[in-house]
């Protein structure tokens, strides 16, 4: 597979001690999630912070990339093109974890609408690539069938007034992750549409500082309670 292309948002010397990766939506691109990383870096100076760009061009915009085409898109036809797609995704996600020296453990996912599909979908696999996902406006593209691994943590945010990816989708992915016993939340934000509002991002960054176990994220000689 070729290099996946990124913008890197941060790059702490000598060795990263997080590794934090971003998935754009469709037909968008790396350099939409500047904003976002910058927030993640600024939270975690010592995290590498990496915006991954999808590898196919996209048919919405000229400048867009995907994982997976949208065209005549259906429930059947989604769940196809993410599983096809899930080998790419998950080959970006090793090379950013060789070139930062991070495991699995200190591995985040954040994607926003189609990157958040993939990066859910990658969290239902026996053997993750990643211990936590945070999905902002996505969905499950197939819901959980059973437990997800014991160390992975999903957090699903979204904007009740979203019209692209209804916030139902969020309420039926945490019924299902409640059933099977998941480390998981959900917030459902009013009034927030399809869009990476500083609402989200404020709280997708909060998720990683807070969250337990936060042991994972602490800065070193901190201690659990921050000081």
């Amino acid at each position: 597979m070729n290099t996946p292309q990124a913008l890197i948002v941060q790059q702490p010397s000598p060795k990263a001690a997080q590794l934090i990766l971003l998935f754009h939506g469709v037909g968008s691109n790396a350099a939409s999630l500047a904003g976002l990383g910058q927030a993640y870096a600024q939270a975690f100076p010592q995290a590498m912070v990496v915006a991954v760009d999808a590898p196919h061009a996209s048919e919405l915009a000229p400048d867009g990339r995907q994982w997976f085409s949208v065209a005549d898109i259906t429930e059947e036809r989604r769940a196809e093109r993410v599983d096809a797609a899930l080998p790419a995704f998950e080959y970006a996600v090793r090379h950013w974890q060789e070139r930062s020296g991070v495991d699995t453990a200190g591995t985040a996912l954040v994607g926003f609408s189609q990157g958040a599909i993939m990066a859910l979908a990658a969290a239902l696999r026996p053997a993750p690539v990643a211990a936590r996902v945070i999905a902002i406006s996505g969905r499950f593209a197939r819901l959980p069938e059973g437990p997800l691994h014991e160390g992975s943590t999903l957090h699903l945010l979204h904007g009740k007034a979203d019209t692209v990816i209804p916030y139902s989708h969020a309420i039926d992915g945490a019924m299902r992750l409640k059933a099977l016993g998941t480390d998981f939340t959900a917030d459902v934000l009013p009034f927030i549409g399809h869009e990476l509002h500083p609402d989200l991002v404020e709280l997708a960054v909060e998720k990683l500082q807070q969250h337990v176990p936060a042991r994972l994220w602490l800065q070193p000689g901190e201690d659990d309670t921050g000081q």
